[in-house]
């Protein structure tokens, strides 16, 4: 296959342009909101035509979706073998990027306009909301497989509950996200499903990485 050294000229230059095209949109959103944002001003900020955005994505949503994808794909995950421990650090972490005013407001923006755009509601399920909630998913399985959490215990009605509380806060706004929450939430949710600890090991990755370290 080839490298990226040797990939060819065109190649390399349509990675370039949507990359570009996704800072642009990020940055647009950051400093005018994400209302106020155009194909035409995302296009003109990138220094590429309009077509050539719509080629990849058929809507400004999409792109946005795209470079909010980006950034939330680097948040770590942990895996201490304590569940409470481990979901306590995960929620604070995406909290932690939902209460930033350059990530969340344009977030809660996307998931208003879904609410009339089925297309877009499509999308944001499939590309982001379900491969986050995926990564929550398997930690509480794994608790469950060694007999932190009972086994009659609905994985996914726990982590509705779980993220349906963040979402609550990020799209009505009606008290802090912060670390406190997060650990409410959690302990809130979880105090009454889990059965017995489990001896710490110590393993970080992000969604698209590897084990940093393991026991």
């Amino acid at each position: 296959m080839p490298t990226s050294t040797t990939r060819p000229l065109a190649s390399r230059r349509s990675e370039s342009s949507r990359v570009a095209i996704l800072d642009a949109a990020l940055s647009l959103c950051r400093e005018k909101g994400y209302a106020k944002v155009s194909i035409e001003a995302i296009a003109a900020r990138a220094g590429v035509g309009k077509q050539t955005i719509y080629r990849w994505w058929p809507s400004k949503a999409s792109v946005v979706l795209e470079a909010l994808e980006g950034v939330a794909a680097r948040v770590p995950t942990a895996d201490t073998g304590d569940v409470m421990a481990d979901m306590r650090a995960r929620l604070a972490q995406v909290i932690e990027l939902y209460a930033d005013e350059r990530f969340g407001p344009h977030l809660g923006a996307l998931i208003g306009e879904a609410q009339h755009d089925p297309a877009l509601r499509a999308d944001l399920l499939e590309r982001y909301l379900r491969p986050r909630r995926a990564d929550a998913l398997q930690r509480l399985q794994l608790a469950r497989e060694e007999g932190q959490l009972p086994g009659t215990v609905n994985l996914d009605d726990l982590a509705d509950v779980i993220f349906g509380a963040v979402y609550h806060r990020l799209l009505l706004r009606n008290g802090p996200l912060d670390k406190a929450y997060a650990h409410f939430v959690i302990d809130t949710v979880l105090a009454s499903c889990v059965t017995r600890p489990r001896r710490p090991r110590t393993r970080t990755t992000s969604r698209t990485g590897r084990p940093a370290a393991t026991r």
